[in-house]
């Protein structure tokens, strides 16, 4: 999902990464230098969204591994994993390696057959080192697991300093976090903001639905695989739809270059920031160091995205595939990725490694990002994201964005967004 952070690797994050080789991990895939003694070129394609903070791990690998070229083939979120799809029903064309978000991987754990089952490379050894709901994420219903955790997204609120202070708010950021316990009070921040400032909030309705989606106990699908609309959808919904009419959001599309523009233009103030979400906003909008801090989210809590590495079968270097998946959730690696981009780990003794719990993001003000995020990961209770999860939330997400450009009415979106997801659950 996301990306930041920098180099210094403390001497604790070596020892607790000699610990993990010690105990089980294969030692010819962690060690320094051309481990295959064929010598044979081997091309690893790996397809992601974003910035995963590989560039560095790439160069690094590559190095170590002269035979291993890695190919990184970042796109748009959505495509990435409808594109996916289409390669494993068609039986060819899959990249070697594949990240997957936890918005996607029940459906993609229920084609366990289109995998690498991970668990016959040894996997199994990494078990008890994830939160164990995150191993669970990834594992199909006949016990194969697809998938090695990346990231978790524990959710906080992210804002502009700046911003704030010329709208007469306050900045500190236990101060800010005091203005919005509730969503009902941040909508009410965010109809002051606009008043006195003339701009827009937020970045999009979608950005509101998302995180208010996450803290319900149930989200779209029960794990009986039907749909709940009336539920945490329309309490989510009824929040968007509020901001909308409230004139708060600035209806920019995330990940899509008018949402990067609206970064640097300072078209909004304040966005839901899952841990991941730091990377982009520094990569974007690299001439706001400093202005950006992190508060705590209103109504407490959620999980938004989080992902695994993959490996499709139908791959002609599962070998080395794994090779690179097992180095790149090493300690070591992980706690580099959460420094470059701030996609926090999912393996909670890292939690406690002072590489992360003392590590504060000087882009973001300094602001203690491995205790921020540290403590929303050890207290998260993910919802069941059934297998049309992925779908159905981008056929609402799709009407609440006609909403904001004036094509339904708010009034009448909810039925249009009932319909929609009952035709992703059918189809």
């Amino acid at each position: 999902m996301e990306r930041f952070g920098r180099r210094g690797m403390a001497v604790v994050a070596v020892g607790v990464a000699a610990t993990m080789v010690a105990a089980g991990c294969s030692g010819e895939s962690l060690q320094g230098g051309n481990n295959d003694a064929s010598g044979d070129q081997v091309t690893l394609k790996v397809n992601f969204w974003g910035d995963m903070g590989l560039d560095k791990l790439k160069a690094d690998y590559e190095a170590a591994h002269p035979n291993v070229k890695i190919i990184l083939n970042s796109g748009e979120y959505n495509a990435q994993h409808e594109d996916l799809q289409k390669k494993l029903v068609a039986g060819n064309g899959a990249p070697d390696i594949s990240a997957i978000d936890e918005g996607f991987i029940v459906q993609f754990r229920s084609q366990a057959d289109k995998f690498v089952n991970l668990l016959d490379k040894g996997a199994g050894s990494y078990e008890s080192k994830y939160l164990p709901w995150k191993w669970q994420q990834s594992m199909s219903t006949d016990g194969q697991q697809i998938g090695l955790g990346t990231d978790v997204g524990g959710l906080a609120m992210c804002y502009r300093t700046d911003l704030f202070e010329k709208a007469g708010l306050p900045t500190d950021r236990d101060a800010v976090s005091k203005l919005w316990p509730t969503w009902d009070d941040f909508i009410n921040v965010g109809k002051q903001y606009v008043s006195k400032t003339g701009k827009k909030f937020v970045d999009s309705g979608t950005n509101m639905f998302n995180p208010v989606l996450a803290q319900q106990p149930v989200g779209f699908y029960n794990e009986q695989e039907q749909l709940q609309m009336d539920g945490g959808p329309k309490v989510a919904f009824d929040v968007s739809m509020k901001a909308i009419e409230a004139g708060l959001s600035a209806d920019l599309a995330s990940f899509q270059p008018n949402w990067d523009q609206g970064f640097k233009k300072d078209q909004f103030a304040v966005l839901a920031c899952p841990a991941w979400m730091l990377g982009h906003i520094q990569d974007t909008a690299p001439d706001q160091k400093g202005k950006w801090d992190i508060a705590a989210i209103p109504g407490g809590g959620g999980n938004w995205g989080g992902s695994w590495w993959t490996i499709p079968k139908q791959g002609k270097n599962t070998d080395e595939a794994y090779k690179f998946v097992e180095w790149m959730i090493q300690p070591e690696q992980q706690i580099e990725v959460f420094k470059t981009v701030g996609n926090l780990p999912s393996q909670p003794a890292l939690y406690k490694d002072p590489a992360v719990l003392n590590y504060k993001k000087e882009f973001m003000n300094n602001a203690p990002t491995g205790q921020i995020f540290a403590a929303t990961a050890e207290n998260l209770k993910p919802q069941y994201l059934g297998k049309k999860n992925g779908p159905t939330r981008v056929e609402v997400e799709n009407v609440i964005t006609q909403v904001q450009e004036g094509k339904l009415k708010p009034e009448t979106a909810w039925p249009a967004a009932v319909k929609a997801a009952e035709k992703a659950a059918n189809s």
